[in-house]
Parts: C-alpha cells; structure tokens; sequence
C-alpha cells in the first residue's frame, strides 16, 4: 500500500491488486467483503454504496478514465467522538474500488483518527490472496 498526494492537496491510500492476486472477481464481491469488515468493526457503521461509474455514465457530461470498468464506494463512519461541529467536514470515510482490465485500485483518503486509518488499511490489504 502506498500513500499519495492526489490532485495536489489529499492524502490518499492506495493499494493496486492485480487479478491473479485475489480470489474476488469484481468490485461487487470486494464491496461485500469490505461491508463484512465494516460490520465486525466494534466503532465503524456501515452506511451504504455508490455506484460511481453508474453515476458518472449517467451524465451527459460524464467522463470515465481510460479502462475503467466499473467504480463503486463503500461508506462507513468510525466517529467515537464527535468533539465539535465541523469534526462532520471530515466524516464519513469511503473506500473507493475501481476495477481495470488486469487490476483493482482500491483507495481511501486518510482519516484524522489514526485507528480508522489502521483498520481500513488492513481491510484494503485482506482483498490480496496471502
């Protein structure tokens, strides 16, 4: 897993896994496994899915990146705390999964909790075959 700064100003995680190197065969079946994780978490909720590509395709104006074939986001929230009002800017969490001809790309904006972070990073890696 690497962290990258994207668009110049987000810090993001980011793990690329290549087909051969997981037993899930589309964004579909990932999504599943990462609600499970969401799930079993004893802070995070789950919230729900959207369906990215979809969306963006619906648009008239849609763009979708050179061999992107599908692109979903599982949300989920590991607020605790919620110590003041603008601590909502920052929540909730989403993992975005891309599938590619040969690959998943499988990213995450990093968290202000360090725990979230640890978890979702572990979540991200269980989709790889060990």
């Amino acid at each position: 897993m690497k962290q990258t700064i994207v668009m110049e100003k987000y810090p993001v995680f980011v793990l690329e896994i290549a087909k051969s190197e997981t037993s899930y065969k589309n964004v579909d079946e990932i999504l599943v496994y990462l609600e499970e994780q969401v799930q079993a978490h004893p802070v995070a909720t789950y919230i729900g899915k959207f369906d990215h590509y979809a969306h963006t395709s619906s648009l008239a104006e849609g763009e979708i990146g050179e061999g992107i074939k599908d692109a979903k986001n599982i949300i989920c929230c590991f607020g605790k705390k919620l110590p003041k009002a603008v601590v909502l800017a920052v929540r909730p969490r989403s993992i975005g999964v891309a599938e590619m001809p040969e690959s998943f790309v499988v990213s995450f904006l990093e968290a202000p909790n360090p725990d979230a972070n640890t978890a979702m990073e572990k979540w991200v890696k269980g989709i790889a075959n060990t």
